[in-house]
């Protein structure tokens, strides 16, 4: 960036002039009117999500650059709209900015947005800055879906399989290295990096989508399929699902896949703890017949996996068919949760 604005602060140019910038970063036939105007496909379902994300709470410059922090704001958006089966139109951009935050930081922290958002062809829309003594970066997400194809965490069957599409831990034992970096002496430098990436890069997977939609046009009638991202954690989302769905689940251990980088490194707690309560891995959760589960599972890649059984009852039990781990029942208490 050019030295002679890199030291410009956002007072100096005032909203409008702030304004002005970030409109290069959103389609101009759709900006510039009090609200933006986005097309459904005939047949399809609008679905809207809005996250909130704070300075000191979610990113912070110890372990986000600007980048980074605009790449993950993006991505913890589209993985609310990969878990309701919805594909992206959109999404507005709300910012709180101090007078005296850098006009670089923020045009930074909107290509970090763009960089993620492009990989799924969604532009940024619209949106509103205001003054606050904290920054905030507040998203809304607008996504389109064919009514019958709605993912909801409500919709979890007995006998359904519970499926992970990726590894989790990884995002949390990145932030650990980055706050950390003492704690990584066991790792080699492609095993810190590929850690560190999973916390500051995560990935929503919206790649999910299309291949389950192929699998499940065998069914007539299309099966309900449950499910929600794992942003808050794994042991979270399947918690959740039980919770709406109003039935149980059994979760095997070792069905669970870890992290490479954790063995050797973590002891076998830590490693299960990471996995299970880590967080922001950005992962979907899903709950489908068994079969359906099975054709899934192969075609998305390593770390995908069938992991448990929904049960009847209200009881979330992670089991060891070893019994070398005696059995333990998961709650939302154990996990993150804002003001506790």
């Amino acid at each position: 960036m050019n030295s002679e604005f890199s030291s410009l602060q956002v007072k100096d140019i005032g909203e409008q002039g702030l304004l002005a910038r970030l409109q290069s970063y959103c389609p101009q036939e759709i900006i510039g009117d009090d609200a933006a105007v986005l097309v459904t496909a005939p047949g399809q379902t609008l679905v809207v999500t809005t996250d909130v994300l704070v300075d000191g709470v979610h990113f912070s410059n110890v372990t986000t650059s600007p980048e980074d922090a605009g790449w993950r704001a993006a991505a913890a958006n589209l993985s609310d709209l990969a878990a309701m089966g919805a594909s992206p139109l959109g999404i507005t951009v709300g910012l709180g900015l101090r007078g005296d935050v850098s006009v670089s930081w923020v045009e930074r922290l909107y290509q970090g947005m763009t960089e993620c958002l492009q990989k799924y062809n969604t532009p940024i829309v619209g949106g509103d800055i205001v003054r606050s003594p904290v920054t905030t970066v507040s998203i809304t997400a607008f996504g389109q879906a064919d009514p019958s194809r709605i993912i909801r965490r409500s919709a979890a069957q007995v006998g359904d399989a519970i499926v992970i599409t990726g590894v989790h831990g990884a995002s949390h034992a990145g932030l650990e290295l980055l706050l950390h970096p003492e704690i990584g002496q066991n790792l080699n430098d492609a095993e810190k990096a590929a850690l560190i990436t999973a916390h500051q890069h995560p990935q929503p997977r919206l790649d999910v989508l299309p291949i389950l939609w192929e699998i499940l046009n065998s069914y007539s009638p299309t099966p309900l399929i449950a499910g929600m991202d794992s942003s808050d954690g794994l042991a979270d989302a399947i918690v959740q699902i039980c919770r709406a769905s109003r039935v149980g689940a059994i979760l095997e251990i070792r069905q669970i896949p870890l992290a490479a980088p954790f063995d050797g490194w973590l002891t076998q707690q830590q490693a299960l703890d990471y996995t299970l309560y880590g967080g922001e891995d950005f992962e979907l959760v899903l709950c489908l017949p068994k079969d359906a589960a099975s054709a899934l599972v192969p075609q998305l890649g390593q770390g995908a996996a069938i992991i448990g059984t929904i049960t009847s009852g209200t009881t979330v039990l992670l089991r060891d068919e070893n019994k070398e781990i005696p059995d333990q029942t998961l709650n939302l208490n154990q996990g993150f949760q804002h003001f506790s």
